[in-house]
């Protein structure tokens, strides 16, 4: 399968002040949870004070040496304490962080996932739902990481390096000039080493997308795959994906463990050349014993601090980049659809005049061209023509998922755009031929059309579409599991649950999508009866070419490369001998 370039997908992660002041959106979403924001930084600065208290108050324990045993008892109970108080800060700090990061997440997922339900459909034909999918969980997941430890840890760290750095000052001014000197080694390496890491961190985001979308094709159509016998094939095509993982996984490893043996190389060398200088001021008197171990302490506490802070910058940077992307998602147009208190109520006449149409992602081919037809209220009309003729383009421009480019829909001689969606949708109803069940039982899948629909109600929806019996055989009956897209039920089954739902709804306009054409000709005859009943009393748009399906029409439509070539009824039609309705149903009725 051809690979889709996603250049523009990548994370954004290079620091600039577009994708900071996005990221601190982040905090709108706090809202009422900001106190518990606060009081978790004020534990998270207590943890940096405690820790920066031990180097001081082990000195001070060395000291006491000389002195009586009730000096070194006392001593000992005030770093016990230390330690209780430091452990119940972290505790509330990290309970507070967690709690805090929750509430937030699940309100940005909320808007994300509403954003994307209401999206119009170029928004889906231009991009892959499993990819989307697997960002959106991937960059949230990211945000989560960072803010539940990355954030305080790096704020803990930078306590911990300026009060250090500090407290080094005031212990020995010559020692914290030194130890300040073999910093910018460190900060050259880091932004080196950091600007590598994070180009790989892009490309492993990426493959790893690659991947999931892989797995959620495959999966999802693993009927073709075993029909195919193309098993081996997606395999090997996984096996390609995962092992371009592995290698830059473990080229990153290898880049970060260079990173952090050079780090941990500076960072002993320099604790080793003070130890060595501070050996020569308390020889010379200019350094006492305690605060010799005082000022070791405290070099180890802001070098650990100092070699962990790329990482946790490393986190933010990620995390700044997803939440660029997550915004960029909420960020987007969504359609409108508005529900008014007092609907628009459609009686089903439908016209198009002087429509034409090309798809958003696909501008230089049109596909729809002059169509002009007009259907009555209460009457049917069949669509019907060859392959890409643009017969389910139809379908979607009355459900108003894309807008036409020249040309307008009416509906009982109204524009369609003086319609809200929401009236416009909820007065209309599909079946599909590819029917798509949810994952729960039959009786939620029939409550889809009206979901505050009765038992009674859904019952009587079923019996309408031929459902009940084959539904009532099952041991669970109504609350029998369908499972994923409905892969528990038949073809036939299935076209019956969604003709029950439609039935549900109560439509106006009702459209009927080859939704007898992959059946056999029993569960066809059930399909079809069910679809008739469905039909009575409502304008229906009938995509087929199934001559049984399409002979009652009031009206039939015949499409070529886009454009309406024959209208009229089937008898009208039959008797023009070389016109290309005439020739459909002379094929079909030789096949047959």
């Amino acid at each position: 399968m051809a690979k889709r370039k996603k250049e523009s997908d990548l994370p954004k992660v290079k620091l600039n002040k577009q994708n900071l002041k996005k990221s601190l959106r982040l905090f709108s979403y706090i809202g009422p949870h900001k106190w518990k924001l606060i009081v978790g930084i004020i534990f998270l600065a207590f943890t940096g004070v405690t820790a920066l208290l031990f180097p001081k108050l082990m000195g001070d324990l060395i000291e006491t040496a000389d002195f009586t045993s009730e000096d070194i008892n006392r001593m000992g109970l005030i770093l016990l304490g230390l330690f209780t108080a430091q452990a119940i800060f972290s505790f509330f700090r990290v309970v507070l962080f967690v709690d805090v990061t929750e509430n937030m997440l699940s309100a940005i997922r909320q808007d994300t996932y509403n954003t994307l339900v209401k999206m119009p459909m170029q928004f889906f034909s231009s991009r892959r739902v499993s990819e989307l999918n697997s960002r959106v969980a991937a960059d949230i997941s990211q945000i989560q990481d960072t803010f539940t430890t990355g954030i305080a840890e790096f704020l803990r760290q930078m306590i911990i390096v300026i009060g250090g750095i500090s407290a080094l000052f005031f212990t020995s001014v010559k020692l914290s000039l030194l130890m300040l000197a073999t910093i910018p080694i460190f900060a050259i390496v880091a932004v080196i080493f950091g600007k590598f890491i994070k180009k790989l961190s892009k490309e492993a985001q990426d493959k790893v997308a690659d991947s999931n979308t892989i797995v959620g094709e495959s999966l999802q159509g693993i009927a073709n795959v075993k029909a195919f016998t193309n098993e081996a094939f997606e395999m090997l095509r996984y096996k390609f994906a995962v092992n371009d993982i592995k290698k830059i996984a473990i080229k990153g490893g290898l880049a970060r463990g260079a990173f952090s043996s050079f780090i941990i190389f500076c960072i002993f060398g320099a604790i080793v050349l003070l130890v060595w200088y501070a050996v020569k001021l308390q020889n010379i008197g200019e350094l006492t014993q305690s605060e010799l171990i005082t000022f070791i302490l405290y070099t180890i506490f802001v070098g650990a601090s100092i070699g962990g802070l790329p990482i946790q910058y490393a986190q933010i940077q990620k995390a700044i980049g997803a939440t660029e992307r997550v915004f960029d998602i909420i960020d987007e147009e969504p359609e409108v659809i508005e529900e008014n208190q007092s609907p628009k109520l459609i009686k089903g006449e439908l016209s198009f005049e002087n429509l034409k149409f090309s798809y958003p992602t696909r501008q230089e081919i049109t596909v729809l061209k002059s169509i002009n037809f007009k259907a009555k209220q209460g009457e049917s009309i069949a669509i019907v023509g060859p392959s890409g003729a643009g017969k389910s383009t139809i379908a979607s421009l009355i459900l108003r998922f894309y807008e036409p480019q020249e040309g307008q829909m009416l509906l009982d001689g109204i524009p369609a755009s003086n319609f809200t969606l929401h009236d416009l949708r909820s007065q209309m109803a599909i079946v599909p031929q590819d029917i798509l069940l949810f994952g729960g039982s039959i009786k939620e899948n029939i409550a889809y059309g009206k979901p505050e629909a009765t038992n009674e109600e859904i019952m009587e929806a079923a019996k309408k579409a031929n459902a009940h019996d084959f539904i009532m055989s099952f041991p669970e009956q109504y609350e029998t599991i369908v499972g994923e897209r409905g892969v528990q039920l038949s073809g036939g089954q299935r076209q019956r649950v969604a003709i029950a739902r439609a039935v549900l709804k109560n439509p106006v306009i009702l459209i009927l999508d080859e939704a007898t054409s992959s059946l056999d000709s029993e569960s066809e005859r059930l399909v079809q009866d069910a679809l008739e009943k469905l039909m009575v009393g409502r304008t229906s748009f009938v995509i087929a070419h199934r001559l049984s399906t399409i002979k009652n029409a009031d009206q039939i439509l015949v499409l070529e490369n886009g454009e309406i070539i024959e209208k009229g009824t089937h008898l009208d039609l039959i008797e023009k001998e070389n016109g290309l309705y005439h020739k459909l149903i002379q094929l079909q009725m030789e096949l047959n």
